[in-house]
């Protein structure tokens, strides 16, 4: 469950390649494991007792891992369970995210990835909002993420997953081993609502479930017993984290050192983003399967994103509805007449056609209380001109 490879690129420089089971470490585990490497490291340098140079732990995972069997039992569990079961009743199986191929009889867990930034004034802006709203930024961030969704998906009912350190206990801070949680964020965006009024909601659904963080996944999972398919993830399809970069350590026994991750080429869901806080600035990478998505998909996205965090920023009382998504360049590319000589654009009829054979239960038109799908908007069109 743990390898370790160390190349030498060069007399005074060297890589090591470290591979970790899940089952033994998680993100929280990663800082402590090179905390104590440096340290480890630096006491051999001076010659010193490596032994010597780690406090004592008060607890090993194993009494952690006891605890939780004992606790988590009897009215403790029930309780636990009654939450999430009335959290999730009725809740939607599949996320209906515009896919670029029908997705595979069996999940494949293929993996791309693509990188966005976050500009330094927009992160301000955010977190001074989340500040006058009385949220964390990661709710924040996970709000702006679920409009996202909204408008791609037109769904109304939006469920996320969200993995959680799951350390209540002072005494977990400084232990190696597995503790996430993974948490079923689900938020009602009816009624167009503004974006402080989404941003509440979603303070209410964190709250409650940081509140019943204590139920293992896989064990709720066992419990509402879901309609289950090898081509998805139970429960939720799409994942949402927010990081804040470590203190990576610079210098251990005379070494320099730079700590980085290396891409898997592996995706556990349909869709993950990863955003993480530095102090140069709010960066994300979106983690996809390809069988679904193609990379200009998910690089279209990533703009949409950052346009709608800029929105955000800027109008956090606009109705979700009325807040775009197109970036700077679509919106001129919509929107300026076509230049003399070049080929001429698509009919709207022949751009209305190709999302109703792609997205056919998407939103297509909207008027007051009356809407159409694309499906339902090419088949009454047909009707009329026939």
């Amino acid at each position: 469950m743990l390898r370790g490879l160390l190349i030498q690129r060069a007399a005074d420089e060297h890589v090591l390649l470290l591979t970790m089971h899940h089952l033994i470490f998680d993100a929280w585990s990663r800082d402590v494991f090179f905390q104590e490497l440096a340290t480890l490291y630096a006491a051999c340098a001076r010659s010193v007792d490596p032994t010597q140079a780690l406090p004592a732990l008060p607890i090993q995972y194993a009494d952690y891992a006891v605890w939780q069997r004992e606790w988590l039992s009897g009215d403790v569990l029930e309780q636990q369970l009654s939450y999430w079961k009335q959290q999730l009743t009725g809740a939607p199986t599949l996320t209906e995210l515009p896919t670029d191929r029908s997705r595979p009889a069996v999940q494949t867990f293929r993996g791309a990835q693509h990188t966005l930034s976050v500009p330094p004034g927009v992160q301000a802006s955010l977190a001074a909002l989340s500040q006058q709203e009385g949220v964390t930024l990661f709710m924040t961030l996970l709000a702006a993420f679920k409009t996202l969704l909204y408008h791609y998906t037109d769904q109304q009912d939006i469920v996320v997953g969200s993995p959680i350190a799951n350390r209540p206990r002072p005494e977990t801070a400084g232990l190696i081993g597995f503790f996430v949680n993974m948490l079923v964020l689900r938020s009602d965006l009816s009624g167009d609502p503004t974006f402080r009024e989404v941003l509440q909601r979603v303070r209410e659904t964190a709250l409650g479930a940081y509140a019943h963080q204590e139920l293992p996944f896989e064990k709720l999972v066992e419990e509402l017993a879901p309609d289950r398919s090898l081509n998805y993830t139970p429960l939720f399809q799409i994942v949402f984290s927010l990081h804040s970069a470590s203190a990576a350590v610079k210098e251990s026994g005379g070494l320099e050192l730079r700590i980085g991750d290396v891409g898997n080429g592996t995706s556990k869901f349909d869709l993950t983003l990863n955003m993480l806080e530095t102090e140069s600035g709010l960066n994300g990478v979106f983690v996809y399967n390809p069988d679904l998505f193609d990379a200009a998909t998910i690089e279209r996205m990533a703009g949409h994103l950052t346009t709608l965090l800029a929105q955000i920023a800027a109008q956090p009382d606009a109705h979700v509805s009325r807040l775009s998504l197109l970036t700077p360049a679509e919106r001129e590319h919509l929107l300026l007449p076509v230049v003399a000589g070049e080929s001429d654009p698509p009919l709207v009829a022949e751009l209305v056609a190709t999302w109703a054979a792609r997205t056919p239960a998407a939103l297509a038109v909207r008027c007051g209380a009356e809407q159409r799908s694309y499906q339902e908007l090419t088949t009454q069109a047909n009707q009329l001109a026939h």
